[in-house]
């Protein structure tokens, strides 16, 4: 049985396995969840009213950042949302934001968002070639992370390390 580098066993991501035997990597913070606290950083600069939501997207090798984004209006619009009513404010999804910047030919992406993804993310992530998706919290609905694990995408609740290396 793999020994999962950062000690979160739902992490699958070939660079957190390690050979049978080793022990976890756990006396620095782990680069997942470096990119975890960018997208934490990043939905700091949400203007919707509801809920800030960040969204970094990597390379496979979790070598470069190919794109960010965090939920707001469309560019040139107002800096708040359309509407009051949850649900249908009218601003644009962070992974979308995030994934319309990503380069469309590149394949095997990974996701980190502050948040699970809704279904119509998730269908975007799966078309646009995401391998894993981290996120820190639950949305509200579960049906967005129900779909990537049938699509064959990993869904990982990345909280482990939330409170330490601060």
């Amino acid at each position: 049985m793999p020994v999962h580098k950062d000690g979160v066993h739902e992490n699958t991501h070939p660079l957190n396995l390690l050979a049978d035997g080793a022990a976890p990597q756990t006396e620095r913070i782990p680069v997942f969840e470096v990119y975890m606290r960018m997208a934490e950083e990043l939905a700091k600069r949400s203007t919707c009213s509801r809920l800030q939501v960040g969204t970094v997207v990597t390379d496979a090798k979790l070598e470069n950042v190919v794109a960010v984004g965090y939920n707001g209006n469309a560019k040139g619009l107002p800096n708040r949302c359309d509407s009051a009513v949850p649900g249908n404010c009218g601003c644009i999804h962070s992974e979308m934001n995030a994934l319309v910047k990503a380069p469309g030919g590149l394949r095997d992406k990974v996701v980190f968002l502050t948040d699970s993804p809704c279904v119509m993310c998730a269908k975007l992530m799966i078309n646009s070639g995401v391998t894993h998706v981290f996120f820190r919290k639950l949305y509200r609905d579960p049906a967005g992370v129900e779909l990537l694990t049938a699509a064959g995408v990993v869904p990982v609740l990345y909280d482990r390390w939330a409170n330490e290396w601060r």
